[in-house]
Parts: C-alpha cells; structure tokens; sequence
C-alpha cells in the first residue's frame, strides 16, 4: 500500500519515511519532447531542496511522439528516411524495429478513400527490414497515419502476398477476391512478433457489418446503401480469403482494418501510451511509488490530456498512487480533471480559453515544477 499523501502550501518530509518516490511519465508538452520535459520535471523535483528518488518513464502516442519516446527510452536517436509513398521514422535496436510510416497523402481522415492503399506501410516494413543489421524478435509499426480502408490487402501485397486480385488498388480492388496467398508473408516475419500502434478512439472498432467501419464511416459520408454493402462485402471475402474460418477480433477494424493484419498474422493492437508504458516498466514502477506526474501540452475537457495522461492516471487509480499534471495551459475545473483521475493540474501560462498557446519554455516549465514540488509530500 502507498503511503499516504497530503498536499500542503509548503513542502514538508518526514525523514523518517526517507526520500519521497516520484515517477515521471509526461506526454510532450509543447515543443519539448517527453524524455526532454520528464528531465525538466525531474531536475525540478531535484532542486526543489527535499528528499525524492525521481525516475523518468518517456511516453507517447501514435502518430505524436511516440517513436521519439521508444527512441529515448532504447538511449538511440531515431532515424528518419524515405519510402515509397512516404517519409518514414526507425528506430533500431537488437530488441524491437519500430517504424513510423507518414504516407504523402496523409492528412484529416475526413471518410473512406474507396481507392487508397496501405502498401506504402508494407513498403516501409520491408525496406525497413531489408536494411536492418539485427533480428529484432519485435516489429513495431505506427499505423496511424494510415487513410486506406483495404483491411491491411495493401500492405501484405508489398510483403509479398498473392490473390486473384490486385492487392494494391485499395477496398475498390478486392471485389471478387477469393483466394489470397499470404506464405511469403510468414516466412519474411517467422519468429517475429508484428505490433500495430493506433490512436486509442481506434481501438476495438469492428471491421464488418452494421457497427464496422465501413458502416460508421460510410453512413457520415452519405454513401447509398447499396455502395456501403457492396464495400463491406469486399472486404468480407477478402478475410474470408486470407483467414477462412478466424472469427473477428476486437480490433480488426482499427486503422483502416488493418488490425485485422495483426490477428492474421498472430501480433496484436495496442496504443502508443500502452506501450510506451510497458517497454519502460510503468506498471511496476508505480507499485511502491508515491506520486505520479504527468503532462501534455494543453489539458482541456475535450482532449483530456490525450492518451499518455489517461494511461498513467488509470495507472495511478489502480495503484492508488495520486497523479498530478503540468501542462502547457490547464483549461478544465478540479472537479472535472478528478473525475479523470488527476488530483491537482498546473499551467506554465494562465488560461486563455479559445487561444491556447504551444510555446512553453525549458525555463518556464522549469519554473513551474519547482513551486510544484515543493507543495507535495505524504
């Protein structure tokens, strides 16, 4: 059981106890990335002239800061590239390949882009592998910038895999298809486990039928129902074609489908934060510990902190650890930010409602946790 907390105007320790256990696990807050701001938070702790053990734990999501933080928490910097149809971000280690794949047309997933394809993701995979010095038992992949809706057919066309139909012409060109041959698939990835990371609003969205994606999405474009049938029907024979007889996973409908890839070839869903949490050891960190901090660049009521911050302050509620915030701006009331499970939040700037500001300083946020610390202690 933690010890327990309180929060006072001054900062007191009972030496007794000995040192206070802080772990910082912040989302990029602002321009400064997570390690560079959990550093900034953690120096502060530091000065802050009382007893703390503090750890830094990066975190990111999909599509944000997430490979940056798999990057700094590996101690490697990130390598970034061209591929087909896209830029890509490596990051390299003998324990996981992580890539981050940005195709060209990337931008607001406004619907279903019946002809777009996810083979640039497959492209970036292969490339990446192809250029690899180790073996990594782990290949991690950033689908979220993902805006094709071929349930993965594109991106194991460019691994290699076969059918009696173009696998590269999005869900327009899988009408038909009936036989999908996924064997060069497997042999390039035997022995690795495929770990796609999406945004969390994708995670357990259905692939099929009346609540799948193309559903959901197609209704808001207005689609006539004979078009929202005939797609999804596509897409059913085309699982039916690479996985006869695999019931749908909670995640197939995730990034476009391609979730679906993950369970086809025995790897699994998850979020930036999720992982990010698991590879630095967050759950176990938190067990023992006596604060949680965490940040983001704007905490308002509609993003709530984003996905880093709901991660760490369900860590904390099932610890019983108390989580804090520092952001950017803090645009929410205490009653809100607690029903979310964060005891107390603090700006670096005051609140402008509707004018949120992304410029925080080193110095600033430096500032601000050093009057931060010095009013908590248990």
């Amino acid at each position: 059981m933690p010890r327990p907390w309180h929060r006072h105007q001054t900062f007191l320790m009972h030496c007794d106890h000995g040192p206070m256990r802080v772990i910082i696990a912040t989302d990029t807050i602002g321009p400064l990335s997570s390690a560079r701001a959990g550093e900034i938070l953690a120096e502060g702790w530091r000065r802050a002239d009382v007893p703390a053990d503090v750890e830094v734990v990066p975190m990111g999501e999909a599509g944000g800061g997430f490979t940056v933080a798999v990057a700094d928490s590996a101690g490697v910097e990130p390598a970034g590239g061209v591929s087909e149809g896209g830029l890509t971000t490596i990051v390299d280690t003998p324990e996981r390949l992580v890539i981050g794949f940005e195709p060209a047309t990337s931008g607001p997933q406004l619907g279903i882009d019946r002809n777009a394809s996810s083979a640039g993701f497959g492209s970036a995979l292969n490339q990446a592998l192809a250029d690899s010095p180790y073996r990594a038992p782990e290949i991690v992949l950033d689908v979220s910038a993902n805006r094709a809706h071929d349930a993965g057919a594109g991106l194991l066309g460019a691994l290699g895999a076969t059918a009696d139909v173009p696998l590269d012409l999005g869900v327009a060109g899988l009408h038909g298809v009936s036989r999908v041959d996924l064997k060069p698939v497997r042999r390039l990835l035997a022995g690795r486990r495929l770990t796609l990371v999406v945004p969390q609003v994708q995670r357990g969205l259905p692939l099929l039928g009346l609540r799948g994606i193309t559903s959901r999405f197609g209704r808001d474009q207005g689609w006539h129902p004979e078009l929202l049938l005939a797609t999804d029907a596509s897409l059913q024979s085309f699982t039916l074609a690479a996985a006869p007889g695999m019931p749908e996973g909670a995640d197939w409908g995730a990034a476009g489908g391609l979730g679906f890839v993950a369970d086809l070839l025995g790897g699994r869903v998850t979020t930036g934060a999720e992982y990010c949490a698991e590879i630095g050891g967050l759950q176990a960190r938190v067990r023992g510990s006596d604060l949680l901090v965490t940040g983001c660049t704007v905490f308002d009521f509609a993003e709530r902190g984003g996905g880093v911050v709901a991660r760490v302050a369900d860590l904390g509620a099932r610890g019983n650890v108390p989580v804090i915030l520092v952001a950017g701006e803090v645009v929410i009331g205490s009653r809100e930010m607690r029903s979310m499970g964060v005891e107390s939040a603090y700006g670096v700037h005051e609140s402008r409602v509707g004018q949120p500001s992304e410029n925080v300083t080193a110095d600033a946020l430096a500032s601000t946790v050093r009057r931060v610390a010095r009013s908590w202690t248990w």
